[in-house]
């Protein structure tokens, strides 16, 4: 049978950007995909690539011995740093009754005017995380950043996110917009707002749904810097979600 896989951030580098084919026997897992990877494409020391990745099949996260089947599209998922239309369509957010406004963008994030809108006569808070690309990291110049993502599994999270904040705690909207593409310093990369009756739940919605964007959502960060550039290193993936252990198949 024959799969397709995606790769992603800094295994790009190493497969190529666009979707490879590779053949399998039937029955194969996805712990059988990889170690085709690491014995072709990826053999040692390139094997070291997959180690702390997260795998995909159509757009869902898959474990080790998830079987494949004809067709499924596999996504290597490097540990996600950022952190599908082209445009988002902002008339939405005076609807009434609008509880959750997600989405990428390669255009400018209208961070206040997002704000503004969103604002309602019953909230007593509107939390907000505007995320910003700054002008060094360690100590380099930063020039721009790149984000890609793997848009449909990326935008599905983001919506899975909003409902399970909502769920959480007891909060009126969540608003997630990511951007993807090349910023430059001072651009908004990431827009959260949380709108509340009580502060105390908006804040702990924004924030656990910041961290946890971080670290679930398959968006990845190129940072170029005045010296050279690199793929941002991510965020480990919550326990049990990592296929690829680190460490994992060193001699």
């Amino acid at each position: 049978m024959q799969v397709r896989i995606l790769p992603f951030g800094v295994l790009k580098d190493w497969l190529g950007g666009a979707a490879i084919p590779v053949e399998l026997p039937e029955g194969a897992t996805v712990a059988t995909l990889l170690d085709r990877l690491r014995e072709g494409w990826l053999s040692a020391p390139n094997g070291a690539a997959l180690r702390g990745i997260a795998v995909s099949v159509n757009a869902e996260y898959a474990a080790g011995t998830q079987v494949l089947a004809e067709g499924d599209e596999v996504g290597l998922l490097p540990p996600v740093s950022g952190g599908c239309g082209e445009d988002l369509d902002l008339s939405v957010l005076g609807a009434e009754g609008l509880v959750a406004f997600t989405g990428l963008t390669r255009r400018t994030i209208e961070s206040q005017r997002i704000v503004e809108a969103i604002k309602r006569g019953e909230d007593g808070a509107v939390v907000v995380f505007d995320g910003i690309v700054r002008n060094n990291t360690r100590g380099r110049q930063a020039l721009y950043l790149d984000y890609e993502a793997y848009e449909e599994m990326a935008e599905r999270q983001m919506r899975v996110l909003a409902a399970e904040a909502r769920a959480r705690l007891a909060i009126r909207h969540v608003t997630l917009v990511h951007r993807l593409g090349r910023l430059h310093v001072g651009e908004t990369s990431v827009l959260i707002i949380v709108a509340s009756a009580h502060r105390g739940e908006a804040f702990d919605a924004c924030r656990w749904l910041i961290d946890t964007l971080k670290k679930t959502v398959p968006i990845w960060k190129k940072e170029t810097f005045a010296d050279g550039a690199v793929w941002a290193d991510g965020e480990p993936f919550p326990a049990g979600m990592a296929v690829e252990r680190e460490g994992a198949h060193e001699g």
